[in-house]
C-alpha cells in the first residue's frame, strides 16, 4: 500500500473514531441537540431494520421510538470504540425481542435458531452473490423472497447489505458468533437464490 492510500486509510479511521468519542461526550452529556442530530440521520435505517424485524409497519414503531428513549436514558453504556449504528441496532434488537416474547415466545426461537440445525458453514466475506442477484431480478421479486427467508436469515442480509455493517458488527448487533453470521448469510443467499428460480418457471 502506497505511503498516500495508508494516510488515506488512517485519516478515515481516525475520523471515524473521532466521531464515535464525540457521540458517546454528547451521550454523556444527555445532549438534545445531539439526540436530534442523531435521530435525523439514523431513523430512516433504524425503521427499515425494525420492520424487517417485526414484519410490520405498525409493529416496528412502539420499538422505534422506545430505543431513542433507551438511547437517551443508556448514553453512558456507550463507549465510543464501536460504530454508533452498531450499538443502536443492537438496543433495537433487544426490545423486539423482549416484545415479542411477550406475545409470542418462540419469536426469540426464530432469530436465534439455525433452522435446519446443522453445524455453521464458513464462508468467505464476498457479498458479490447478493449483488448480482439483485441486479438480475427486479426489486419485487427480491422483496418477496426476503419475505419468505428465515427470520435469522433476512436479518443478516438486511444488515449486511442494506445496511452495510461488518461481519464483526453484525456479530455484535445479533449476540451471535462470527461462524454463525457466516453460515446465516451464506444460507440465506442460497434461499434466496432457490426461491428466485423457483418463481422464474
Amino acid at each position: 500500500m502506497s505511503a498516500a492510500a495508508c494516510w488515506f486509510v488512517n485519516s478515515v479511521s481516525n475520523a471515524m473514531e473521532h466521531e464515535g468519542q464525540a457521540i458517546a461526550r454528547g451521550l454523556r452529556r444527555r445532549d438534545p441537540e445531539l439526540l436530534d442530530r442523531l435521530i435525523e440521520r439514523y431513523h430512516y435505517r433504524l425503521f427499515r431494520y425494525l420492520i424487517c424485524l417485526t414484519g410490520r409497519r405498525e409493529t416496528a414503531e412502539d420499538p422505534f421510538q422506545e430505543t431513542w428513549v433507551r438511547v437517551l436514558e443508556r448514553g453512558r453504556q456507550y463507549d465510543g470504540e464501536s460504530k454508533f449504528e452498531a450499538w443502536l441496532f443492537a438496543i433495537a434488537r433487544h426490545l423486539v425481542i423482549d416484545l415479542q416474547r411477550r406475545r409470542q415466545p418462540r419469536f426469540l426461537d426464530l432469530l436465534d435458531a439455525e433452522s435446519d440445525g446443522q453445524p455453521p458453514v464458513i464462508v468467505q466475506d464476498q457479498p458479490s452473490a447478493l449483488e448480482f442477484i439483485v441486479q438480475r431480478e427486479t426489486s419485487d421479486r427480491v422483496g418477496a423472497a426476503m419475505g419468505g427467508l428465515p427470520a435469522s436469515y433476512r436479518e443478516v442480509l438486511v444488515l449486511r447489505f442494506q445496511e452495510e455493517m461488518a461481519l464483526e458488527e453484525i456479530a455484535a448487533v445479533v449476540s451471535a458468533p462470527l461462524s454463525t453470521v457466516k453460515s446465516r448469510l451464506y444460507r440465506g443467499l442460497e434461499t434466496m437464490r432457490q426461491l428466485l428460480a423457483g418463481g422464474q418457471g
